[in-house]
């Protein structure tokens, strides 16, 4: 493994733990979960895995599921290492799914629509592994909270080229805005509540804009020359390890809805 590859599941673990408390708190007001089997689509390295196993308990069962077979290893790193003897993995495409249909009580995916952009055939693979009466929870972005303070023009522009990168890709660095919308086109009622993280001097996640530039840099390549680029993510480094500045993060739209039953 390359160590852009293992700095990328480091930024995917990173993002995890620092949403962990919004989904906390989704799962308070999900009810009791104990001896539910609960799914966590696009998991990656870490995702709601141990959020799920400790609100279906020692009587539940979570199951992680990803396309990428090398994050499946590094989140199976962390499960032995916390113990997390209710959690299992598996490698599964969302497109092609051989999970079981209609098979668990919570379905959970987060930052997928974002990256990925096939939003209804998404949804509606999504919701084939729902279990009547049991719940969806997505969770995705809205770009219009993340700013630095004080201002930060290199590391916003890179926010914009990021932006820009991921819909030339065909995702939506917005897709969190378009959440209620999507839901009660599959019939769905949704509940909505959004959380948006400050991030003060030094906190590692003000530097996102950084790490997302290094994983999406072939796409950035698209819209500016490298040499610009080199010189944009060096200001953006300048700008964010100042120790006066901080910073607030995209929205985190969590949408979330019971299906049928």
């Amino acid at each position: 493994m390359t160590g852009q590859e293992v700095a990328e599941l480091e930024r995917l673990r990173l993002e995890s733990t620092v949403w962990e408390p919004a989904g906390r708190r989704l799962l308070e007001l999900a009810g009791d979960g104990r001896g539910t089997r609960a799914l966590d689509v696009g998991c990656g390295s870490l995702g709601w895995l141990r959020l799920l196993s400790d609100w279906t308990g020692e009587s539940g069962a979570v199951l992680g599921a990803d396309a990428d077979r090398r994050k499946l290893e590094h989140a199976a790193g962390l499960v032995e290492e916390e113990s997390l003897v209710n959690v299992r993995l598996i490698v599964d495409d969302p497109f092609a799914s051989e999970l079981e249909q209609h098979g668990f009580d919570l379905v959970h995916a987060r930052l997928t629509l974002a990256s990925l952009g096939r939003a209804e055939e998404q949804l509606r693979s999504h919701l084939a592994l729902v279990a009547p009466g049991g719940a969806l929870v997505l969770e995705e972005p809205d770009t219009c909270s993340w700013r630095f303070n004080a201002p930060a023009p290199a590391a916003e522009r890179l926010v914009g080229l990021i932006t820009e990168a991921v819909a030339a890709a065909g995702g939506d660095m917005d897709a969190g805005r378009r959440l209620p919308a999507l839901f009660r086109a599959q019939g769905l009622t949704p509940r909505i509540r959004t959380e948006v993280l400050a991030l003060e001097p030094g906190h590692p996640y003000l530097r996102s804009p950084l790490h997302l530039a290094e994983s999406l840099r072939p796409g950035l390549l698209a819209s500016v020359e490298e040499g610009t680029l080199d010189a944009l993510v060096a200001a953006a480094t300048e700008e964010l390890g100042d120790p006066g500045r901080w910073g607030m993060s995209f929205t985190m739209v969590q949408c979330w809805a019971r299906v049928g039953g």
